[in-house]
């Protein structure tokens, strides 16, 4: 299976075509996110807006690079704006970022709202492996919004997932896979303080949609995502110690790529 890492031209490249571009990318995340995807985004270059108020979801989608849908969202807000912002970014041609988290940890009534929402037609699905197994049909075996199963245990359902919906599907894990259903690479690196950071994992979503702004494939794009947040984890996990100070270091370092 092929990897891709930062080293790789397209991601450097690819980071610094949202430098370029500074692209608007407009987003539905949980409160506990919203502050660490935001910062996410201004690292890179990328100017975000994130929120339900008033009519931002009907309205901002159609002018932003790309959207991205957390549907964690609902913790503070109905499901309408949530279906509006999946509804009106496909109706737009913008592409969108849906990460379904907590699906299949045994809601089911969330779970078959999250399931809706591929109606309209995501251009990237990422998760973790219990999430995107679940989505897909499989076994429902997360807890809560922890994964009971490792990144390389789900790559055949991401794949499955992928032909039956059209979007690319990452996988997040020790190594990340994304898969269009036809080509499957793996992301290598990252630092486990990931899994302990509130809100890193959305925030990677956020990340994702702001390269889909500015990079014509959507697998290439979802691997800059990866392979960038894949670096400037290690980068950070090497000059810190506590989850905290991980937390502000992956923001830094983030900051300091393909400047």
């Amino acid at each position: 299976m092929e990897e891709i890492t930062y080293e790789d031209p397209a991601v450097a490249g690819g980071i610094a075509a949202i430098r370029a571009g500074s692209p608007f990318v407009y987003g539905l995340t949980n409160y506990v996110a919203a502050n660490l995807s935001a910062n996410v985004l201004l690292a890179v270059g990328a100017g975000p807006a994130i929120g339900a108020a008033a009519d931002f979801p009907t309205v901002f989608p159609a002018g932003a690079g790309a959207v991205w849908i957390n549907t964690a969202a609902l913790i503070s807000n109905p499901a309408e704006p949530v279906t509006a912002a999946a509804r009106a970014a496909r109706a737009a041609g913008t592409r969108w970022v849906l990460d379904p988290v907590a699906v299949g940890a045994g809601a089911v009534e969330y779970d078959a709202f999250v399931a809706s929402l591929l109606d309209h037609r995501p251009t990237v699905i990422r998760g973790n492996a219990s999430e995107l197994t679940a989505l897909a049909g499989g076994d429902s075996t997360g807890r809560g919004v922890e994964t009971t199963l490792s990144s390389a245990d789900a790559v055949g359902a991401a794949e499955e997932l992928a032909r039956r919906t059209g979007a690319v599907v990452a996988v997040s894990g020790p190594t990340d896979y994304l898969t269009d259903g036809t080509r499957t690479v793996a992301v290598p690196g990252g630092d486990v303080r990931l899994t302990q950071v509130t809100g890193a994992g959305c925030s990677l979503g956020a990340l994702i949609a702001g390269a889909l702004a500015v990079v014509p494939d959507a697998l290439t794009a979802t691997a800059v995502a990866h392979a960038a947040y894949a670096v400037a984890a290690e980068r950070a996990g090497a000059r810190t110690t506590g989850t905290g100070s991980f937390a502000v270091a992956l923001v830094d370092e983030l900051s300091l790529l393909a400047v």
